[in-house]
């Protein structure tokens, strides 16, 4: 039987049955109980009995990498829950922004006369066409070419209203 064919028979095992063939191959038990996790050490230790594990070489730079590797040997403590809920502070951030618009960035599209309007929402007015507006009227005033209420022409929610 092919690796291939063993590695893909293990997908249709159990937990119980992937931690027997993993005491089978590795000659240890597991505590393990991800069948992904399971899956992928067997047939990984499958490939490297049938194929050869790593070069001698690659064993002793690894060997090499593990002595020069800087290890915590203490557990870090715990901080106190109390201590870190009296440094947390829950300050109200204030924005002021009209709740009928929305944030600066948007892009604000509406079809007008078979073409789309596409409108940038800026910090401090709008943007259309390459030039700045003070106001949405502004803008659809300059799109329709007559006064029309912005919030309209663009379909925003009224002041208040839930959309």
């Amino acid at each position: 039987m092919t690796i291939e064919t063993q590695i893909d028979r293990l997908q249709a095992m159990t937990v119980s049955q992937l931690q027997a063939k993993y005491l089978e191959v590795f000659g240890e038990a597991t505590n393990g109980h991800n069948k992904a996790w399971l899956v992928k050490r067997i047939a990984w230790r499958m490939q490297a009995l049938a194929e050869g594990s790593l070069t001698e070489r690659a064993m002793k730079r690894a060997a090499e990498l593990a002595n020069d590797a800087d290890l915590r040997v203490t557990v870090p403590r715990a901080k106190p829950v109390a201590a870190t809920a009296e440094r947390t502070k829950v300050v109200p951030v204030r924005f002021d922004h009209d709740d009928r618009l929305p944030m600066p960035g948007t892009v604000l599209s509406r079809a007008y006369k078979g073409r789309t309007v596409h409108v940038r929402v800026l910090a401090d007015g709008f943007e259309w066409d390459g030039r700045a507006y003070p106001s949405l009227s502004a803008v659809a005033k300059a799109i329709t070419g007559s006064h029309v209420n912005g919030f309209h022409f663009f379909r925003l929610a009224k002041k208040g209203a839930k959309a």
